[in-house]
């Protein structure tokens, strides 16, 4: 088997993470855009994608909307219907105009006052989540902290009551779980994949419509109601972005969080550096942590015509995958881009995407949060040590975010501080 057809095989992704990006390497040296086939369920058909593994070329791909859009589908490697992409993906799986009228209205939402408010509750939603374990002494780090908290910082900016957290968090575990046995539970995968969907959407739109009659300073309310008679999301249109953002936004986050605890055991003297200097080193370690795990793993883009990128002819209609760990890696750009060093600079990383208009909307905030996170960790829970191995999710197919469902930690019990 061709390393290229290994990326759709399900161990390729159970892997630890350094062996996975050992294997990324070999890929990308083969060329820069290497053939991959796969069957196509849905259709029955025997398909086949273009694997960007490098640095310049994915960046080069961002740039050009144009020309390789995300119109056909961002988040997945068949062509899906655009009622389906719309319900999974919001926004990434748009092209302009419809792209930039939602992104436009999200973007202008984000007032500088409601974003300080949730900048803000990022150190109280952190500190309450710690608050809630630190008196154990040892607990799986993704169900203690990586999971919870940017999840109610989500919900919190949204307006979602505490109530209706388990049901956001089951939700979206079965969305972004890739078929994992473990979140997905009985019954058709499809089936519970749909339901979860909807749930996430039922949930909206019914705050959605108390918001209409009786709006707060909460996100949902500047999405859909204001005085200036600008344009608006519709109903439909809030509950997709609400999926995007308890997914994407919870689940990047949450396992930048487990991969980084984790890196700092494997590299303890990167660790040592960075607990000595808190305030000096956190912005590069944060960078770095986003470079070496790279947590969304791939974005597709479809080639709207013949276009030429690093003197390969693409088609009309030819899928290509932009795999960011890989790029994120790339010996061209990075100096011993194996090495995790939390003091790295420059850092250009494509963690949050590549340049263009898909560049991560979130990122402010998502960088916000690992710093706040590790902050108090270390302030907190000083001694924490990994005790055993970071547990893969077990995708069935390639996974969007490539994420860690557990990581025992031990540490030194201490008083909650709310």
């Amino acid at each position: 088997m061709s390393i290229g057809q290994r990326l759709i095989e399900p161990d390729f992704w159970h892997q630890p993470l350094a062996d996975r990006m050992r294997e990324f390497a070999q890929l990308r040296e083969e060329g820069p855009f290497v053939p991959v086939e796969f069957h196509n369920e849905l259709v029955g058909q025997d398909e086949k994608f273009f694997a960007a593994t490098r640095y310049e070329d994915v960046v080069e791909i961002s740039r050009r909307p144009l020309d390789f859009c995300s119109g056909k589908g961002a988040v997945a490697l068949v062509d899906m219907p655009e009622q389906m992409l719309d319900f999974f993906g919001s926004f990434i799986n748009m092209d302009d105009p419809r792209h930039a009228r939602q992104r436009g209205i999200v973007a202008r939402s984000f007032t500088p006052r409601q974003l300080q408010g949730v900048l803000d509750s990022v150190e109280t939603i952190c500190s309450e989540v710690i608050d809630g374990f630190c008196e154990e002494g040892e607990v799986d780090l993704v169900k203690a902290l990586s999971e919870p908290y940017p999840l109610l910082v989500i919900c919190d900016m949204v307006g979602i009551p505490r109530s209706e957290f388990k049901t956001v968090l089951d939700a979206t575990n079965v969305i972004l779980g890739g078929g994992d046995p473990e979140y997905m539970g009985d019954g058709d995968p499809m089936e519970r994949l749909i339901g979860a969907a909807m749930e996430l959407i039922g949930i909206m739109n019914e705050l959605a419509e108390e918001r209409r009659v009786n709006p707060t300073d909460d996100l949902v309310s500047s999405l859909i109601h204001n005085e200036l008679g600008d344009d608006m999301m519709t109903a439909a249109e809030v509950g997709s972005f609400f999926i995007l953002l308890a997914v994407a936004g919870n689940d990047t986050t949450r396992t930048a969080i487990s991969h980084g605890m984790n890196l700092l055991s494997l590299n303890p003297e990167q660790r040592k550096i960075w607990q000595n200097d808190v305030d000096g080193v956190t912005d590069t370690a944060v960078e770095e942590i986003v470079r070496v795990a790279s947590p969304v793993t791939f974005m597709r883009r479809t080639a709207t015509g013949d276009h030429v990128v690093s003197g390969h002819e693409f088609s009309e209609g030819d899928r290509v995958v932009m795999f960011y760990g890989a790029a994120n890696r790339d010996p061209r750009q990075f100096t011993d881009p194996e090495q995790f060093d939390v003091r790295r600079d420059p850092n250009p990383q494509l963690g949050f995407g590549g340049p263009g208009p898909h560049f991560c909307l979130g990122a402010h905030l998502a960088r916000r949060e690992l710093s706040v996170a590790f902050r108090q960790i270390f302030a907190r829970l000083p001694d924490i040590e990994v005790v055993g191995d970071a547990v893969p999710l077990e995708s069935v197919g390639v996974p969007l975010v490539g994420g860690i469902k557990h990581l025992p930690v031990r540490f030194t019990p201490t008083a909650p501080v709310g």
